[in-house]
Formats: structure tokens, C-alpha cells, sequence
């Protein structure tokens, strides 16, 4: 069964239809779109996060990386040769590719940098601070003290 229904979610809820389009988009997902290329997503801190992508024999200039709303776009299109190349073996894969990750909400695209054939995206959340929790100080009112008229020892 790869289909959910969310109807009932929202009958109480609002906002949340960017959840049914991110589940009918996973169920849509091409297989074998997804073996290339490789990639890890790592957190390094509870705010920060990682993606790793091998991109072996891409340059900076043949990588495009874009961040629109929730979504980030990572493409490569490799230039074409002046001159053909006479393979025996052809095991590194040089083809265009176009990977897309969802973003939550806050989640902003920090830096990029590829060394090694490793192409490294940096992400880190950062909650508005209107939406951070705050703590409310609680007021006590003063209770009134009766007023003394006069104070003689009895």
C-alpha cells in the first residue's frame, strides 16, 4: 500500500498540506534515479547539518547548487570534450544528474565547498526568535498591609 490517506489530520488541522505534497512526492520516487550520485546527510549539532555528495570528476563550475523555500536543487552537467576518448573501461560515472532534498522550515543553506570529489553542503536550522519559547514571569500582586493607627503596648 504506498497510498496514505490524510484526511482525517486535516479535518483538525491548518497548514499542513505541504505534508501530503512531500508524501505523494516520496511515493513517486524513481528508484534508479536515486543510486546517482551518492550522498550522506549528516547532523553535526542539534541546529546543523551536512550533505556529502560524491561527485567525482565535477568542477565548481559544472555544479549548481540552488535553495528555493523548502527545497534545495543540487545539479551537475559536465562540459562536453573537445576530443573523444577511446575506453577500454568506463567505470566512472560523468553523467548530468539533478538531485532534490526537502527542507523543514528554517532550515537555510549556510556554505558549499567541494574538495576530493566530495561536494559539501552546509545547513543550519535557525527558528526566528518570535517563534523560540520564552518563558512568561508570573506577577504577585501585594497583598495591602493594614494600616497601624497607633502602636501602644497594651
Amino acid at each position: 500500500m504506498r497510498t496514505f490517506d490524510l484526511t482525517p489530520l486535516f479535518r483538525s488541522s491548518v497548514g499542513f498540506d505541504r505534508l501530503s505534497r512531500l508524501m505523494d512526492s516520496a511515493a513517486r520516487v524513481d528508484e534508479a534515479q536515486l543510486a546517482y550520485p551518492p550522498y550522506n546527510i549528516e547532523q553535526a549539532s542539534e541546529d546543523s547539518y551536512r550533505i556529502t555528495m560524491a561527485v567525482a570528476g565535477f568542477t565548481e563550475a559544472e555544479l549548481t547548487i540552488t535553495a528555493q523555500e523548502n527545497q534545495l536543487l543540487v545539479s551537475g552537467k559536465p562540459a562536453k570534450d573537445e576530443q573523444p576518448k577511446t575506453y577500454l573501461h568506463r567505470g566512472i560515472a560523468g553523467r548530468a544528474f539533478e538531485r532534490r532534498f526537502e527542507l523543514a522550515d528554517h532550515i537555510r543553506v549556510v556554505g558549499a565547498d567541494l574538495a576530493n570529489g566530495l561536494l559539501h553542503i552546509d545547513l543550519k536550522r535557525e527558528v526566528p526568535e518570535a517563534m523560540k519559547p520564552r518563558t512568561i514571569a508570573i506577577a504577585t500582586v501585594a497583598k495591602s498591609q493594614p494600616k497601624v493607627i497607633d502602636s501602644q503596648a497594651a
